[in-house]
């Protein structure tokens, strides 16, 4: 079992590494494709290109990586409550039928509201 995830961690590891070693070869692709001066045509896509082209992009973009170390900076930040809160929220929003159930919940609380304020101001008239 030790000899097996010694082995797995052993695997990841190049996984990781491989993946670097490819995003430095498509890097050196844009390169000699903008040294050359001539484009392919958009419209032939090489699956192993379009795999890395936006992790190549991903990494070329200060603001990203800056904006992604500053959420996790703030989300390490949280206390285990707000961090539950925000969950709730990210679920809500991002799903559709969440979002129905909400509305509908929040109809039906303001219809209760209503209909309780009308009686009592028919019975106290």
């Amino acid at each position: 079992n030790d000899q097996q995830q010694t082995q797995i961690n052993l695997l990841q590891g190049e996984i990781q590494h491989l993946k670097q070693d490819n995003l430095k070869l498509y890097e050196k692709i844009r390169y000699l494709q903008s040294c050359s001066g001539t484009r392919r045509d958009q419209d032939v896509v090489v699956p192993v290109e379009s795999r890395y082209k936006s992790s190549y992009e991903q990494r070329l973009d200060p603001f990203a990586s800056f904006n992604q170390a500053e959420r996790q900076r703030k989300y390490a930040q949280l206390s285990v409550f707000e961090k539950i809160i925000l969950s709730l929220v990210r679920f809500i929003a991002g799903n559709k039928n969440a979002r129905l159930a909400v509305f509908f919940y929040a109809v039906l609380l303001h219809g209760l509201v209503f209909a309780v304020l009308y009686k009592m101001a028919l019975t106290e008239s």
